[in-house]
């Protein structure tokens, strides 16, 4: 089972994950930045108003810890029934809440005597005395930094928020607290975190799409490179354009100069060839003379006159690559068809069963004459090597077509497959074989853009695949 890549394999898709990763981690931290920074801002109200209360509270509490109710006012909304809106103070004479005019009864102490007014009797008070709070300076009552913030639920789930203040009096600490319902806070941040969310939502829609725009502007120079690769290897171009962009441009002069460098050394081989082809072509014809002169036999003559071909051959070759000739376009079918023929009677006194399928209108972008020489070579070697049957099949896959001939012979193992391919290398000494056809085939195959592989054949013997470009 093939394993799942993480990381894609093109830079399109590796450059995509990169933006979208990065898009969506700045947009969720702007969410949530905006958010707090909204969450405070309107906390800041409701703080603000509970503060306000806490501070006429606090104006209120006597240096003795009990609440002056005349001046416990109630800020709008504090002391309505039914409101969560609600306060309570906390010290050493008891509780008193919102709305309740005197403290929670202590525990019973001895009556004081009867007086026309009653006394208060101060505990000792320490050697420097706290200030009253109402004394305490500053015009907004108690410091901000002196509050704590808390929230709480009531008794139905509802979140409550509240602020709290301790004022020291001699007596003990005083806890002030005013509650107000955390409502206040969500609904406008609900009402404002909705279209902000939303407007997020379209400003990542929108840097998805300018990204994926960007990527295609920015990797369109590949795309051209590849298709102008494409155009250099199947003959239309002799070079990649230099008009590339900056960062192309080093690695477009480097492969101008691998194909100027190839085709140089492609031309001094053919150059040779073309050079032994004519050194023969002299000597061959006055053979063919002496032969006419002297009547000799019909079949040396044959074989002169296929040398002969075989050398105009490559001299064509060698005069079409030199002006940039056109690839041929060459039917496989015919190119087996005639080359049986011939092997059947060469090779008479060993009958073989040839199975063939071969598509009619499947043709290549080989010359003719190099196809007969690679598809001769193969044939003839499995027609050696076969003990009753010859397979041979041919498809087109990917813009190649694909020719195997299959034998039903003894077949080889990999280390002499290897082996087979070096030029005049004979694993087998019986014949008359020389040892170069395969790596001849193989040669001829990758000029011309294609492939030779061995395998085994399903019954045993020698697989010989060989691949060459399609020709519509």
């Amino acid at each position: 089972m093939p394993r799942m890549r993480l990381v894609p394999r093109s830079l399109f898709g590796r450059m995509l994950v990169i933006a979208a990763l990065s898009t969506g981690l700045a947009l969720l931290f702007a969410g949530v930045t905006i958010g707090h920074v909204l969450e405070r801002f309107v906390t800041r109200g409701l703080d603000e108003r509970l503060d306000a209360q806490v501070a006429v509270l606090a104006r209120a509490v006597r240096p003795d810890g009990t609440l002056d109710r005349t001046r416990a006012i109630d800020m709008p909304e504090f002391g309505v029934a039914g409101s969560d809106w609600s306060w309570h103070i906390d010290g050493p004479a008891g509780r008193v809440d919102s709305g309740t005019a005197a403290p929670l009864p202590q525990p019973a102490t001895p009556p004081a005597p009867a007086a026309p007014a009653p006394v208060t009797v101060p505990l000792p008070l320490p050697p420097a005395p706290p200030q009253d709070v109402r004394d305490r300076p500053g015009p907004g009552g108690p410091d901000a930094h002196q509050l704590r913030a808390g929230d709480t639920r009531d008794r139905s789930g509802d979140r409550l928020h509240s602020r709290t203040l301790d004022v020291p009096t001699p007596r003990g600490p005083v806890t002030i607290t005013a509650i107000g319902p955390r409502r206040i806070v969500e609904e406008p941040l609900r009402e404002a975190m909705i279209p902000l969310l939303g407007s997020l939502a379209l400003l990542g829609a929108g840097l998805a799409a300018a990204t994926i725009l960007q990527l295609r502007f920015g990797l369109r120079p590949l795309r051209d490179l590849r298709t102008a690769l494409a155009a250099v290897r199947a003959g239309t171009e002799r070079h990649i354009p230099d008009d590339q962009p900056g960062e192309l441009q080093p690695l477009v002069t480097e492969l101008n100069a691998l194909i100027d460098q190839n085709a140089a050394g492609l031309a001094h081989a053919r150059q040779h060839v073309a050079n032994l082809a004519h050194g023969l072509k002299t000597p061959l014809a006055a053979l063919s003379l002496k032969l006419a002169e002297t009547g000799a036999d019909d079949d040396v003559r044959d074989m002169v006159e296929q040398i002969d071909r075989r050398v105009r051959h490559h001299l064509g070759r060698a005069r079409a690559d030199a002006t940039g000739g056109a690839r041929a376009r060459t039917p496989i079918a015919p190119a087996v068809d005639d080359l049986l023929a011939v092997l059947r009677r060469i090779h008479a006194e060993r009958p073989i069963a040839i199975e063939r399928d071969i598509p009619a209108d499947l043709a290549v972008a080989i010359d003719a004459q190099d196809l007969d020489e690679m598809i001769g070579n193969l044939l003839d070697n499995g027609w050696r090597h076969a003990r009753s049957a010859l397979t041979i099949e041919a498809r087109a896959t990917d813009g190649m077509a694909t020719l195997e001939i299959a034998d039903d012979g003894d077949g080889l193992d990999d280390t002499a497959m290897a082996e087979a391919m070096l030029p005049g290398r004979r694993l087998d000494e019986r014949g008359d074989g020389h040892g170069f056809g395969l790596s001849i085939t193989r040669e001829l195959a990758e000029l011309n853009g294609g492939s030779l592989a061995l395998g085994r054949s399903p019954t045993g013997g020698l697989l010989a695949r060989l691949s060459l470009p399609l020709r519509a």
